[in-house]
């Protein structure tokens, strides 16, 4: 089965998914061996790794793309790209989807910020006029020919036009075909549950940031209000963060890394990134002959 297919399949099975933002082809690795059926790129995680600067805008279409080139191919599951703005007009985005699809990306998001493009949970943030949107959308379906990629239409209307203009966005995308409608950043629980009881015939996507301006809520909590995929969209950047800071300190000012964070052993990594089946590659292709 096609990750696209399997991702659709995902969509239509009952219970809300639970899904992580990655930013690497470790992180993705990782959440696939615990057991995640599908993870998303961050954007805000890609910018932050890739370049060590904040979600403003600041990667191309080429830097984000070439990031979850590799991200794809190393899981076996399926991958949902953060594509900002699809990177321009309707051109661009077919352009973006079929870069997508080439890479055996699973769905992709799209958002109706201008650009430049921020953070969802950053102030400041501008957006098109729906239509503009709409047309983008119907663009990504158009460049999707007979495949099953998944398009998440994401509004980020909330914040410069109110919870009312951001549902009646999310209303519109729904009508434009796309597969799951994502409001980004309702700032209260009466918010979310307005979105879900006014947003019916399209799966709901929620994002969960730890000290973001939406609430975190659970798993459950966000099913029975109607959500079908939640998002953990920084919880391994921000703990990985963590980690590599207070081991540095610790390197630093101890001249050891004993005592800090607890870590992974050299085996435990080697067997995460796959080492010993390039060993047998290795001793496959230079025995004697």
């Amino acid at each position: 089965m096609s990750k696209t297919k399997q991702l659709r399949t995902l969509l239509e099975e009952p219970g809300i998914m639970v899904v992580p933002g990655i930013y690497d082809a470790i992180t993705a690795r990782l959440a696939e061996q615990v057991g995640f059926e599908a993870v998303f790129t961050s954007g805000f995680g890609l910018a932050a790794s890739a370049l060590g600067l904040p979600d403003m805008g600041l990667m191309t279409m080429t830097e984000s793309l070439d990031r979850v080139r590799h991200i794809a191919r190393s899981v076996n599951i399926p991958v949902v790209a953060d594509t900002d703005t699809g990177y321009g007009n309707e051109l661009n985005v077919v352009r973006t989807v079929e870069e997508c699809l080439s890479m055996g990306v699973a769905g992709i998001i799209l958002e109706d910020q201008e650009w430049p493009k921020k953070c969802g949970h950053f102030e400041g943030k501008r957006v098109i006029p729906t239509n503009e949107h709409v047309q983008k959308i119907k663009a990504a379906i158009h460049a999707r020919g007979n495949e099953d990629l998944i398009i998440v239409a994401r509004t980020d209307a909330r914040e410069p036009l109110g919870v009312d203009e951001a549902i009646k966005r999310g209303l519109a995308y729904s009508r434009a075909g796309a597969d799951v409608i994502f409001v980004e950043a309702p700032l209260s629980v009466k918010e979310m549950e307005r979105v879900a009881k006014s947003i019916r015939d399209t799966p709901l996507f929620a994002n969960m940031i730890e000290g973001g301006k939406t609430p975190f809520l659970t798993p459950k909590q966000l099913e029975e209000m109607g959500y079908k995929i939640m998002v953990f969209a920084l919880s391994a950047l921000l703990s990985a963060t963590r980690a590599a800071m207070e081991t540095l300190r610790n390197i630093k000012e101890k001249g050891t890394a004993v005592g800090g964070p607890p870590m992974l052993s050299f085996p435990e990594f080697q067997k995460t990134i796959g080492v010993k089946r390039f060993e047998e590659l290795e001793r496959l292709f230079t025995q004697p002959h």
